[in-house]
């Protein structure tokens, strides 16, 4: 079987920061107003540190939803490939709360995607030392290095990749889990 690794943030799930975003200004941005690879970035950097406390506060993952399709056609491609989440936990902002991200990551997976094993699951930011077969990911630059197949998964931050930067890399663009469906089932 190949090896097919996932990405979990804004491939599996979306929405989380944007929502704690929103509720800690107290603002109603989409994602559209998002310009940046860092939701967080939203905030106004005098208020970092009120954020920072807000933000050790809350379970990122309480605030996620599974993308369309995601959960059928991942239960589909486990039949097919040896799969895993590849995701990474570091906080940016403050690294000292990574581990606490690490364990809501993995009880979210545990708890939506009962069918994936936490054997399954990887935890890592460097991407690149981990080998596989094909690759989804929402973050070009973790799709670099020796791959069969990469696909990049479309989010907030990088529908403005032109398509001849993805042909360069041998990367295909997808828009859903249907488009993943058709092209690894």
């Amino acid at each position: 079987m190949k090896k097919l690794m996932i990405d979990m943030d804004d491939v599996i799930c979306d929405g989380g920061f944007l929502t704690l975003v929103n509720q800690f200004l107290n603002t109603n941005y989409k994602i559209e107003d998002v310009k940046a690879y860092y939701i967080q970035d939203l905030i106004p950097k005098e208020r970092m540190s009120e954020w920072a406390e807000y933000f050790h506060k809350q379970n990122l993952y309480e605030h996620v939803r599974l993308l369309d399709g995601a959960y059928e056609v991942m239960e589909n491609l486990q039949k097919n490939y040896e799969l895993y989440i590849l995701t990474a936990y570091i906080i940016r902002d403050d690294k000292s709360i990574s581990g606490k991200n690490l364990l809501n990551k993995f009880n979210w997976l545990y708890k939506e995607l009962p069918f994936i094993k936490p054997e399954q699951y990887i935890f890592a930011d460097n991407k690149s030392v981990i080998s596989s077969d094909i690759r989804i990911d929402d973050k070009i630059s973790n799709l670099k290095g020796e791959c069969e197949k990469k696909l990049l998964f479309t989010a907030y931050h990088n529908k403005n990749i032109p398509e001849s930067e993805l042909e360069k890399e041998n990367i295909i663009r997808v828009d859903n889990w249907k488009e993943i469906g058709k092209i690894l089932l």
